[in-house]
């Protein structure tokens, strides 16, 4: 029988191609994800997918179940959400701070997504650059800070997003420009640019150079364009996500290579006070934030 598990499970098969991704996004083992798909073959006796080298590709059965998926769903997060408004009372204010506001071009589709599910709630961004947000959530100048965990939750709540991958971003004519990849070492005696904030908030410095005592420069800059403009120019090197610095490689304006031998990951989490994050829209904000970028950001991993 067709269930709505199903169709969700159908429509994250649709988004990765990958029945590892898919069973992430729906929060299942691959192994339960293919006895689910399975038993709805044997169901109704047919064939939704076939193996390709490409990924799973959806034959005209598992396409039309596809088609059902991208109709209903919608549908039903919409009435969910009614459900809670009829319930009680969802108006407020969401006010958004970011560790990092220059890199979250992802953030824009969000907002307006969200402004169409929670229309009573009016979302904004707090302006600046925030090198410690979370005083603000203490301070009632913040609802939600999206960004790593702090060091010390103290009276707050966070949702986890997703983890991405940090990448050294160098000059095109770097003569580290054929490195696979950048170890430590290649970090030593360089001007490392970064946002002005502490080290300690650093990932490369805190997880990769400290670890192996490598000496470095340090030079800031708020913008991310400023620090792509200063690395493109040969004052340094940088380290900075993935999909912060997609369109700057893409354009051959610097080149981006993964950090260590396993790669150097960090963690997005929205983060506030377990009052705030108690909030039906707050924890919406958070499946919005996962399900847009899960779409719109290559590389990321669901948490």
């Amino acid at each position: 029988m067709l269930e709505i598990r199903h169709l969700k499970s159908l429509k994250a098969i649709a988004e990765t191609s990958k029945l590892g991704l898919a069973a992430e996004r729906v929060f299942l083992t691959q192994s339960a994800l293919s006895h689910q798909i399975r038993a709805l073959e044997t169901h109704y006796d047919i064939t939704l997918f076939q193996r390709s080298a490409q990924g799973l590709r959806f034959t005209p059965a598992g396409q039309r179940l596809l088609d059902l998926a991208n109709e209903l769903l919608p549908l039903i997060e919409k009435s969910e959400r009614d459900l809670i408004r009829l319930k009680s009372d969802q108006s407020g204010e969401l006010r958004i701070v970011l560790e990092c506001h220059t890199c979250f071009d992802w953030l824009t589709p969000v907002m307006d997504a969200f402004r169409r599910a929670w229309p009573e709630v009016e979302i904004d961004l707090v302006a600046g650059f925030h090198s410690d947000p979370w005083h603000l959530l203490h301070a009632g100048k913040a609802d939600v800070v999206i960004g790593g965990l702090p060091n010390k939750l103290d009276n707050l709540e966070h949702l986890p997003l997703f983890k991405f991958e940090i990448m050294a971003v160098l000059p095109v004519d770097h003569p580290l420009r054929n490195k696979p990849r950048l170890l430590a070492e290649h970090f030593s005696g360089e001007t490392l640019i970064t946002y002005p904030v502490p080290e300690e908030r650093i990932d490369v410095i805190r997880q990769v150079l400290k670890p192996a005592n490598i000496q470095f420069n340090r030079r800031t800059a708020e913008l991310t364009i400023a620090i792509m403009q200063l690395v493109a120019s040969r004052r340094g090197l940088a380290a900075l996500p993935n999909w912060g610095i997609q369109s700057y490689v893409e354009h051959d304006y610097v080149i981006a290579k993964p950090i260590g031998t396993k790669g150097l990951w960090s963690e997005l989490h929205a983060i506030g006070t377990n009052e705030m994050m108690a909030r039906p829209y707050a924890k919406d904000l958070a499946r919005i934030i996962r399900d847009v970028c899960a779409e719109k950001l290559a590389g990321i991993k669901l948490l």
